[in-house]
């Protein structure tokens, strides 16, 4: 089993018109045994900026805090929030200084950019940016997440559609993997605000 595998992750971002959607699963587990049914793998940044980690749930947490710093002091610096393509390319930075000795996780960076542009992309351990114009997913349950957004994604969705798309593209691909699941989180922001809400899993 992969050091990736060990705590069971799935971590998906959607882009709709002028929103978008991230969402995940809520366990954290040791290889087959559940551990938490509560786990927070998504965490804002700003109001138009959310990120997704999956993986090493200890290194999610270090990597999250060094992010929170970072964006912190540039906003002392600067007197403005990041904007979501300056902050994959500080989360792609972070990661690549300790290529020899890698953060085991892969961020997903979801956020709305200037004109309320939606921006997503992904990233292995040691910062390879993937950028995307639909969707972006991570995790353990990434092969059934790639399948079902393919068959569900549509262009130019508004918020309400977006979120239905995300959370069953989300739920469904839970169900084929035994280390991820127990519900969802999802967070659907628009220009205007943030909505959240966890998703009741079929084991709840």
């Amino acid at each position: 089993m992969s050091i990736f595998e060990y705590n069971g992750s799935a971590v998906v971002a959607m882009v709709g018109k002028n929103c978008f959607a991230i969402a995940s699963d809520r366990r954290l587990g040791v290889q087959l045994q559940t551990i938490a049914t509560d786990f927070q793998r998504i965490s804002k940044i700003h109001d138009h900026l959310f990120i997704g980690l999956s993986g090493l749930a200890t290194d999610v947490q270090t990597l999250y805090q060094r992010l929170v710093f970072r964006h912190k002091l540039y906003q002392l610096r600067e007197e403005r929030d990041m904007k979501p393509e300056t902050f994959a390319s500080l989360v792609s930075a972070i990661l690549y200084e300790k290529r020899f000795g890698p953060y085991l996780c892969q961020p997903v960076i979801a956020g709305l950019g200037d004109d309320n542009k939606p921006f997503i992309c992904t990233m292995d351990s040691i910062g390879a940016k993937e950028l995307a114009k639909d969707f972006v997913v991570s995790g353990t349950a990434s092969e059934s997440l790639y399948g079902a957004c393919e068959a569900m994604f549509k262009p130019d969705m508004e918020a309400e559609e977006l979120f239905e798309t995300i959370s069953q593209a989300l739920l469904s691909s839970v169900d084929r993997d035994c280390l991820s699941g127990w519900g969802g989180h999802v967070y659907v922001v628009t220009p205007d605000e943030i909505k959240e809400k966890i998703l009741k899993g079929r084991m709840d």
